[in-house]
């Protein structure tokens, strides 16, 4: 079964996108910010991450990047889901690696349409 992890250091909005993802029947891992999820994807396999920009400790565009250097996730899709809605954020997530770019609150029915071409298909 198909693992997306989640990283936001809002409880709510992991909350929010992980029912959105168990809706699908798909599995949840959750992480507060970019150190803990990448320790946490040296130990399963992720076929998607979700991702904020301002966390603690790291943020998404930090974590992204880092991830990026992991030969076994190149090209694993990154959707980043933040509030950040200027241009130049948008073209910073590109920039760093993320394959989407997308504001909160991101609708159900987008995340699940992303889910189904990132990962169903």
């Amino acid at each position: 079964m198909p693992t997306i992890m989640v990283v936001d250091d809002s409880k709510t909005v992991r909350n929010y996108h992980g029912a959105i993802i168990k809706s699908q029947g798909l599995d949840v891992i959750e992480a507060e910010n970019g150190m803990e999820a990448l320790e946490k994807s040296l130990d399963a396999e992720i076929d998607m991450y979700v991702v904020d920009v301002n966390m603690p400790i790291m943020d998404g565009y930090s974590f992204i990047s880092d991830l990026r250097k992991q030969s076994n996730h190149k090209t694993v899709p990154v959707i980043m889901v933040t509030t950040q809605a200027k241009l130049e954020d948008k073209i910073s997530a590109y920039r760093v690696g993320a394959n989407l770019f997308e504001t909160k609150p991101i609708k159900p029915d987008l995340l699940q349409s992303y889910i189904d071409i990132l990962v169903k298909s």
